[in-house]
């Protein structure tokens, strides 16, 4: 059976909930974030923002020297919160094959719905129009048999875009994709192959395998078989959480190391209480350090499972002994915790006997 998949993805999602609920800021460039006098980034910007070049995770001083007429205002999580549960209960009143992706984007596996609609075509149709009247924004929709070329598709016509790719469309679709739309592909794996006259998606079918793996490594297979279309993942409903931890951005470069030191151990407690309320244990912690140059490292540190406060949090500071910190300024901080288990795992893991190797 052909399956149906949509990838609906919320219109620039947060700035779309500001304009919303206040009309003034309708049809003005807008961006949602922090103040650019201290060091603020763009979380999101309007479609009008972004005809000036306004980009997520761009700095807000940036944002603001391309576009002077930029309205910034500071992010309300609540609210975005509230508008993406309602969404999300509105895609689960069609199927419980609900994979989140994100607050504001979702796989659903259509095919059997309670709707009763034949066609995933008619699905999306009946959501953009629900999530329209009933909470005020607008999404766009990809339909494909399969989540990577419904992904691509929902990107085609942003925003409040609608694009089909049936069965019989999948190849001629496929020809003209450049080899940046693959998955793993971001500028330097695209520059990489590129390089090697692999440009297109047909390329990556026709090219030397091994010529494919001195670029991607051990992703050649995998790419290979998404520039043939074939996707066979499933859309996996309540997808378990890999990491979980926090970040933050400074006004001011920290240069005290007792004060990062301080800010780590802070961050390091925020994840463990998390832990906490989900009754979880985690084998691994990270420290991501963003130096004053924008220069951005990650060191990690895997031991048994567990949730010790001092453990973990120790195990954080540590980390900081392989980074430069001691002499570098540093711009951001983020610790988060990985590698999870339950209780129960972690008791049956304790009795295996050792294995040497």
């Amino acid at each position: 059976m052909v399956r149906r998949i949509l990838h609906i993805d919320m219109d620039a999602f947060y700035a779309s909930v500001e304009q919303r609920d206040d009309p003034s800021l309708g049809g003005r460039p807008l961006a949602v974030g922090g103040d650019p006098n201290r060091r603020g980034v763009v979380a999101a910007a309007s479609y009008e923002a972004r005809a000036f070049g306004v980009r997520s995770a761009m700095s807000m001083a940036k944002a603001v020297r391309l576009c002077p007429t930029l309205v910034i205002v500071p992010p309300d999580f609540a609210r975005y919160k509230s508008a993406s549960q309602a969404v999300f209960s509105i895609f689960r009143e069609v199927t419980p094959l609900v994979e989140p992706l994100s607050f504001d984007e979702a796989y659903l596996d259509v095919t059997e719905n309670a709707w009763g609609e034949v066609l995933g075509t008619a699905v999306a149709k009946r959501l953009k129009a629900r999530i329209r009247a009933d909470i005020g924004l607008t999404a766009s929709a990809g339909v494909a048999p399969n989540k990577f070329l419904a992904k691509i598709a929902s990107g085609w016509k942003k925003p409040d875009g609608l694009t089909v790719i049936s069965p019989e469309r999948v190849e001629p679709f496929l020809q003209q994709l450049p080899v940046d739309a693959l998955w793993g592909v971001g500028p330097v794996t695209a520059r990489k192959l590129r390089a090697r006259g692999i440009a297109r998606l047909v390329d990556v079918r026709s090219a030397d395998l091994q010529l494919l793996r001195d670029a991607v490594g051990s992703l050649a297979d995998w790419l290979r078989q998404l520039a043939s279309g074939v996707d066979d993942r499933p859309v996996v409903p309540n997808r378990e959480a890999k990491s979980s931890g926090s970040e933050n951005t400074y006004p001011e470069d920290l240069t005290d190391l007792e004060t990062i030191r301080s800010e780590v151990a802070e961050m390091a407690r925020h994840a463990i209480a998390w832990l906490v309320r989900r009754q979880l244990l985690a084998r691994t912690v990270t420290l991501k350090v963003r130096y004053g140059d924008f220069t951005t490292i990650t060191r990690s540190h895997t031991a048994p499972p567990t949730r010790d406060e001092a453990d973990l949090t120790a195990r954080a500071v540590r980390l900081l002994d392989k980074t430069e910190a001691r002499a570098r300024s540093v711009r951001l901080i983020g610790v988060s915790v990985h590698n999870f288990c339950g209780e129960g795992d972690a008791d049956a893991a304790e009795r295996l006997p050792f294995q040497g190797v």
